[in-house]
């Protein structure tokens, strides 16, 4: 009896085997052809020379506007900020200095702290983009070098801006 016994369980454990198991169809590998394709790679950063000052699109935008009585950076110029501030890192002897001005409105002094702080919040724009600040000099003319002399917002709007001036490339 023990023989039938050992049997039988061996037989009900192979049996349960076979009827737990689950067939996997195995599928052939996708075939892969090669690609006729050249493979290209991204470009890589060149390193800007004087000269790209006046050929480089982004490196032209060296007027910079504000809204009225602002001194944060629009969002349309983080772009023009990022590649002065490769322009400083490529070329460490190059400086610039940053020319804060404001529009009519305002008194004298009012004015003058407002080109300041716009030319403080370009040069942190350029520092966060990895510009040295030792490079960059802020200078406020407040009101007294307006572009436009119109009393008029159009006016105004022009007059409210840093100029980014180049003084060794």
């Amino acid at each position: 009896m023990r023989t039938t016994t050992r049997v039988l369980a061996a037989t009900l454990l192979c049996v349960g085997a076979v009827a737990c198991s689950k067939k996997v169809k195995e599928e052939p590998p996708p075939v892969t052809t090669p690609s006729t394709a050249p493979v290209t790679e991204a470009p890589t950063a060149g390193v800007y020379g004087p000269e790209d000052l006046d050929t480089d699109a982004c490196l032209r935008t060296r007027v910079v506007y504000f809204d009225y009585d602002q001194d944060t950076l629009r969002p349309e110029f983080q772009a023009a900020m990022a590649c002065h501030a490769k322009y400083l890192r490529d070329r460490p002897s190059s400086r610039m200095t940053l020319e804060g001005n404001a529009d009519e409105r305002g008194s004298r002094d009012y004015n003058l702290g407002l080109g300041e702080r716009r030319g403080n919040a370009v040069s942190s724009a350029l520092q966060a983009n990895g510009g040295s600040g030792s490079q960059v000099t802020v200078v406020s003319y407040g009101e007294e070098r307006p572009t436009c002399t119109q009393s008029s917002e159009d006016c105004w709007s022009k007059n409210r801006r840093v100029e980014i001036v180049y003084t060794a490339k």
